[in-house]
């Protein structure tokens, strides 16, 4: 069965979907072994881990193909890809469907930032015309209905954190992409909980929220949003943090080592496997650290432990 159709099914059930990120395959198959049902391929992540630079456009429509044909050969549940501001006008997002949809992911999210677009938590955006982002969704579910109707098309609006933007404007152009194609809104940057509340009731579409690391984003917990009637409920950076916190961890552990004994580098002749101080001291600095940081929040429940937080 196509990734698409399962998160279909997914979705039919009407339970909301928790969608980590992931950046390359291993990070996929971390996520997919905690027992997520769905996973996102993060803008963010992969700028970060495959360039070093910030989401500010730098990734390119052929680096986000390949790192969704890694990820998708790599695992099995449905794959919700970041396709930015669709790499073009209406007419490359025909060609940046059609390629996401044969990389095999089971959807993607596109939004109506200016290019070169920003992260969705940072001041300075700025937005296309409603009709142009209407032609970019039209153009979508036009290559959508003919190579996988299955293909999950979420319009992301960046309306609320924009230059001059509103919450106002954030559902007039919710509803406009609804007619235009779009099977769910992605509200990205709300300031609050009832601004996410009033997107729900006013626009009347399914709804993606994303609690960004750090970002500008209310953490919910899973049973409110659920309640709500939140579709799919995003955490695009948790594990690329987990991950970078667990590295710092161990480098700083190594160093301390090093300063407290004198020696040239910390001793490795322990066997493969075995359990040790060092690996306690690390895995005990991490929890610590994760659980201090805003990156690892308290909405965290169920298989998301499993994931972001290593079992003592």
């Amino acid at each position: 069965m196509k990734g698409s159709t399962r998160l279909r099914k997914h979705l039919a059930e009407n339970r909301l979907l928790v969608k980590p990120s992931a950046f390359d395959a291993l990070s996929a198959k971390i996520i997919e072994g905690a027992g997520f049902k769905v996973m996102g391929i993060t803008g963010y992540g992969a700028s970060i881990a495959m360039l070093g630079k910030a989401d500010v456009g730098f990734i390119t429509l052929t680096e986000m193909i390949t790192l969704t044909q890694y990820v998708t050969s790599a695992t099995r549940i449905p794959v919700i890809c970041d396709a930015d501001t669709g790499f073009g006008n209406a007419i490359n997002v025909l060609r940046t469907t059609e390629e996401f949809i044969k990389a095999g992911a089971a959807g993607f999210h596109i939004e109506d930032q200016v290019a070169p677009k920003r992260c969705g938590h940072v001041a300075g955006k700025e937005l296309i015309s409603t009709e142009e982002a209407v032609g970019k969704i039209r153009a979508a579910d036009r290559v959508r209905r003919e190579l996988d109707p299955d293909f999950l098309l979420i319009a992301r609006t960046d309306a609320r954190g924009a230059v001059g933007g509103s919450l106002d404007e954030v559902t007039r152009r919710g509803k406009a992409y609804m007619d235009a194609g779009a099977d769910m809104i992605f509200p990205d940057g709300l300031f609050n909980l009832e601004e996410l509340e009033r997107c729900v009731t006013e626009i009347k579409a399914p709804i993606h929220y994303n609690m960004a690391v750090l970002g500008v984003s209310d953490y919910v917990s899973l049973s409110r949003l659920e309640a709500m009637g939140v579709s799919i409920v995003s955490n695009p950076a948790g594990l690329l943090r987990a991950g970078v916190f667990a590295r710092l961890s161990s480098v700083l552990y190594d160093v301390r080592s090093v300063l407290s004994a004198g020696q040239e580098k910390p001793s490795r002749t322990v066997a493969l496997g075995q359990r040790t101080k060092r690996d306690t001291i690390v895995k005990s600095d991490c929890r610590k650290t994760c659980l201090r940081s805003r990156g690892m929040p308290g909405w965290l429940e169920g298989p998301d432990v499993a994931l972001l937080l290593p079992a003592e």
